[in-house]
């Protein structure tokens, strides 16, 4: 069969697996909740489809995460019954506190643990609403609620850790090979000068997306796979590596445009034979994807490649030094020279990693640097406070007209902003979930009072609902549609699913979706009147976190200092970027501004670690004035990142010049070439810094900080 038709069959099969499996894990879990008596079969099944996913480690991993969060939610839940089983206000007001604390680190962490966040907080909803009516019955009823998630969360892990999982192992490799192909050729292009802005853009986007996105997915593995758990150091790694590879590319790629000019020319002839050779190199690597046994034999041959490289580079130097070029010429074939040999080593340590994967046991395991998210602390609190705020007047309005589906109308409204908390776009997940949830409402009464009736036996009662959870499935398949079908599945199971004892009562049903109906309409609404974070408060917040990035790389530990630097500003601008969508020119300033802060972040980082690296020599000595004039230069850098505008780059500009002016003028024992000299590697470095303060296109040269207040 031809991989494309075989590729084709594959993806028209996946989701309908995907259904099938969603209906067995259901069912199975049905028959238990019925066979075991459990009070409420609706949480057995809505357990189900939460924690369900298209791989089996996303599904355990939830799973796990749900379990943690509903035992802590219990715990809260009893202990506010016990302290205020007698006075609802101020049992109410210590609920919307939970729910607000829980929202705000659902929004923080954004992965599962957040989601541990969600279960904690609507957990205790579930407990604590129906218990507060009746504080005496509230331990069994907690009791009763885990042992019912618990069999849901059994029955999921094991329908699809066991029947054809589709495994997060294979999503990861199959991920991380092709998003090495594509930077291959990206970097190929960009070598040869066929590499235009669009793309050049869009490619630095996927890839800082990918970087995140493939976090997560390493997480779950852990989860279902005990060689990849063996692993899991070499993958943080190698993701880690492969940011540092595209910071080094972008660097690389952005000083050879600097030099398309006239006076660049004679360097970029200079630099030809080398990038030659590393295209050369890089060339068989876009043509399909490298597997472990292929990284193996790639990193031989970019070890023997090294040395060849590096003569090309004397080379071309000599060739340079003919034509009597003056300072900035060489400095500028110097620093592109160190960057494109970095960029080579680079490359080569990521396909050692890569190699290494091979093994069961490696060195390579053993990494310091971990991937460490970034989040606005004020996002986080926002939907904090919006959820509490939320929580606390639909309840006070419950206890004030007495509704008898005022429980469903808090606990919905609780649901929702707890769910939608670490969504892009709140109000566009809790408008889906709304909508799914009415078309849920209108399923469960056609089945309820229509066909439920008519219907004896458990195999034809999964014949009724088969249909509804299909569809639900199927929509929950697709990322675009997975909040309309969360929201039918949900709410058909919270309030038409029967239960062992069903009471067909058409008012209580008719009250009980038009409470839940109103409190995702007051959701929706709070999620886009209350600071919604698609508007300019949140992308100011964010831009400011991405450029005190440059901070960190000053100030920060050097141990792990790249790994979090790296990580740090891919997650805050593809936060950013996610937030602003639909705004291309908000999207542009931020993909400028991260660009900005990579390449300087970047090339600071470098000089800690060269200087960090010296030897124990005069020239050498903290006292120095090189040395002086390094820090000089990492102060007015945290200054013109803090507060951008004009004076504040002229006088980095004036700081740089003067540190290059200084370390120019120090002598020392090596030979003067950046392969042997570390004091001409960082020249290097700082005359990267210049460059890229004099980059026409950097946001440094025109920051406008009120242009934000502009794109409402």
């Amino acid at each position: 069969m031809p991989h494309s038709l075989h590729a084709a069959l594959t993806d028209w099969a996946r989701p309908w697996l995907f259904v099938a499996k969603v209906l067995l894990s259901a069912f199975l879990a049905l028959w238990l909740a019925y066979r075991l008596q459990l009070p409420q079969p609706s949480t057995v099944l809505a357990t189900v489809f939460i924690v369900t996913q298209t791989q089996s480690g996303q599904v355990l991993a939830k799973s796990f995460y749900r379990l943690v969060g509903t035992l802590l939610g219990l715990v809260v839940m009893v202990l506010l019954i016990a302290l205020f089983n007698q006075e609802r206000v101020p049992f109410m007001l210590s609920l919307a506190l939970w729910i607000g604390l829980c929202t705000a680190g659902a929004a923080r962490y954004r992965d599962f643990r957040g989601y541990a966040c969600v279960l904690a907080g609507y957990t205790a909803l579930m407990i604590g609403l129906p218990a507060s009516q009746a504080p005496e019955q509230a331990f069994m009823q907690a009791l009763w609620r885990v042992l019912e998630i618990g069999l849901g969360i059994l029955c999921a892990g094991l329908v699809h850790g066991l029947l054809l999982p589709q495994r997060s192992s294979d999503e990861l490799r199959s991920r991380l090979q092709e998003r090495f192909r594509e930077f291959a050729d990206f970097a190929c292009a960009g070598l040869r000068g066929q590499l235009d802005q669009q793309r050049f853009e869009s490619s630095n986007v996927r890839f800082a997306a990918a970087a995140v996105s493939l976090e997560n997915l390493r997480s779950a593995t852990a989860f279902e796979d005990p060689h990849m758990r063996l692993r899991h150091g070499r993958l943080g790694r190698l993701n880690n590596e492969f940011m540092v590879l595209s910071t080094r590319f972008h660097g690389l790629h952005q000083l050879l445009q600097r030099l398309a000019g006239t006076s660049g020319q004679r360097v970029r002839e200079a630099l030809q034979a080398s990038l030659g050779e590393v295209d050369a190199l890089l060339a068989p690597l876009h043509l399909r994807p490298c597997s472990e046994t292929d990284a193996v034999r790639l990193a031989a041959g970019l070890e023997a490649a090294k040395p060849v490289l590096m003569q090309r580079i004397r080379e071309g130097r000599t060739h340079l030094l003919l034509g009597a070029p003056d300072e900035a010429q060489r400095l500028d074939y110097d620093t592109a020279a160190e960057l494109l040999y970095r960029f080579l080593d680079d490359l080569h340590a990521y396909l050692q990693t890569h190699a290494s994967l091979l093994d069961h046991r490696h060195a390579r395991e053993d990494w310091q640097e971990r991937f460490r998210p970034r989040a606005n602390s004020a996002a986080a609190a926002v939907a904090g406070v919006r959820s509490a705020l939320l929580m606390l007047l639909l309840g006070l309005f419950w206890m004030a007209s007495a509704w008898p589906s005022g429980a469903t109308f808090t606990l919905t409204a609780g649901m929702v902003a707890a769910l939608a908390a670490s969504s892009s776009n709140p109000r566009r997940l809790s408008w889906q979930i709304g909508c799914g949830a009415l078309g849920g409402a209108c399923l469960g009464v056609l089945l309820t009072f229509r066909v439920l009736p008519w219907v004896e036996g458990f195999v034809l009662l999964c014949c009724a609902l088969a249909p509804v959870f299909a569809l639900g499935a199927w929509l929950c398949a697709r990322p675009r549609t997975a909040g309309y079908g969360l929201g039918l599945l949900m709410w058909f199971c919270m309030l038409a699913l029967p239960a062992n004892q069903t009471l067909f009562d058409p008012l209580r049903m008719f009250n009980e979706y038009l409470a839940a109906l109103l409190a995702m309409g007051l959701a929706t609404l709070a999620a886009g009147v209350i600071l919604p974070p698609d508007r300019p408060w949140l992308w100011q917040r964010l831009e400011r976190d991405l450029r005190l990035c440059v901070v960190q790389a000053v100030r920060g530990r050097l141990r792990g200092l790249v790994g979090e630097f790296e990580s740090g500003t891919r997650d805050l601008f593809s936060q950013a970027y996610a937030f602003s969508t639909g705004r291309s020119d908000v999207q542009r300033r931020l993909l400028r501004w991260m660009f900005s802060v990579q390449e300087i972040g970047h090339a600071l980082i470098e000089l800690r670690l060269e200087q960090a690296r010296l030897p124990a020599l005069d020239c050498y000595a903290e006292s120095m004035p090189w040395r002086h004039s390094v820090r000089l230069l990492g102060r007015a850098l945290i200054r013109l990142f803090a507060q951008p505008g004009e004076a504040n780059r002229q006088r980095a500009l004036h700081a740089v010049e003067q540190a290059i002016d200084t370390l120019r003028d120090t002598a020392e024992p090596c030979a003067p070439q950046f392969d042997s000299s570390p004091l001409r590697r960082m020249l290097s470095y700082l005359h990267f810094i210049r460059s890229a303060l004099l980059d026409p296109l950097s946001p440094l040269r025109s920051s406008d900080l009120g242009s934000f207040a502009h794109a409402a």
